[in-house]
Formats: structure tokens, sequence, C-alpha cells
């Protein structure tokens, strides 16, 4: 990843949500990202952190890109992660994993921890890479700041 200074400083406050198959690769997180910041015009210098469903914390990939770009990896349990609504549940997941949203969920729930305004810029994304094992979700929520 390729991280250029702004001129001005720059308010961080993107939270990126996964949901991610077993066996993911950090090259597969760093596709992803870049893909979806490409895509929708975002900065990868606003990227406060990451987050997902506490039971993926321990999962390599994940853990070697929070450690390589020096990101923090926030979880959240299933039982928390299905109390928020979003845009685009799956029934399928709820099954597995006990919430309809890992990717979108765990986001919204990352970047309200900064702010009590919350917005879904890019809702879920499915990559995979050939010749790689798995496949990752991303979501990427913005923490708004307040105005009182």
């Amino acid at each position: 990843m390729q991280i250029i200074p702004d001129q001005q400083p720059v308010q961080q406050n993107l939270w990126l949500g996964f949901g991610c198959q077993s066996g993911i690769s950090s090259e597969l997180l760093l596709v992803a990202i870049e893909q979806v910041f490409q895509n929708y015009g975002l900065l990868q210098t606003e990227i406060v952190g990451l987050a997902t469903i506490d039971i993926k914390a321990s999962e390599p990939g994940l853990r070697d890109f929070c450690h390589s770009y020096n990101f923090p990896l926030k979880t959240f349990s299933a039982e928390i992660l299905s109390t928020v609504a979003v845009p685009h549940p799956t029934v399928a997941i709820a099954k597995i994993v006990g919430t309809p949203s890992v990717a979108e969920a765990s986001a919204i729930l990352a970047a309200s921890h900064l702010n009590l305004a919350v917005k879904l810029l890019v809702p879920k994304q499915i990559f995979r890479l050939p010749g790689q094992p798995g496949a990752v979700t991303i979501a990427v929520a913005q923490g708004l700041e307040s105005r009182g």
C-alpha cells in the first residue's frame, strides 16, 4: 500500500470492515483495499483501522496485514454485529457465523466508536485472487463529526 502524504492534515475517519474465509492472504486484503479506494475515490491516508467478527481475530492474513501497516483490529461478537441495521444482510452468512452481516456491520460499529454519526461509504464488496485460497468481503464506514 502506498500512502502519499497530503499537503493538508487529513482527518482519519474511515474504518474498513472485513468478512473473510479462512486462509486469506494479506496480499488479497491489500488488493481489495486498493481497488475499493480507487473505485470510490477514497484516500488510504484516512484509514483508521480494520474491524471484523471476533472469530476471525486470529486469521493470519488479517493479522499480518494489520501488523505490516500498523492498523488496529477491532473485533465484535456475532451477537453485537447482529444488532446493526445494514443495507445488505445475508441469510447464508447468518447461518454460518450467527449474524447476517460481518463487513458492513463491523465497519459501522468501529466508525461509531469515534463519533455518533456514521455513514456507510462502500457497501460490501467481494474479492478473490486467482490462484489464492478464499475470498474477502470489504465495506467502508466513515465516522462523521457531530455538529453542535
